[in-house]
């Protein structure tokens, strides 16, 4: 199983629109193959911080599905980022 982590930081005047340009890409990865979980949400207290945690079966299903990533308009609005991914040995 590979965990992908972390945070990202947006302006915090456009945090609510980044999310929900997320949308989508939270409806693809949860029916593409191999996706267990997957978020983007906003942080409680820091009006710029958005979290990120995905759960995938495998790399290469991870890989697929990164083959998409972001469009360049939502990449744009990204101004740090810190996520790590995980791989976890099969129970």
């Amino acid at each position: 199983m590979i965990i992908v982590a972390g945070h990202l930081t947006v302006d915090a005047g456009r945090r609510e629109s980044y999310l929900t340009a997320c949308e989508a890409v939270v409806g693809a990865a949860r029916k593409a193959p191999g996706c267990l979980d997957f978020a983007v949400t906003a942080d409680l207290i820091e009006a710029d911080r958005v979290y990120v945690y995905e759960r995938w079966e495998s790399q290469s299903q991870l890989d697929d599905f990164r083959g998409s990533g972001p469009d360049d308009d939502q990449a744009r609005e990204i101004r740090s980022m810190a996520v790590s991914e995980y791989r976890l040995p099969d129970a």
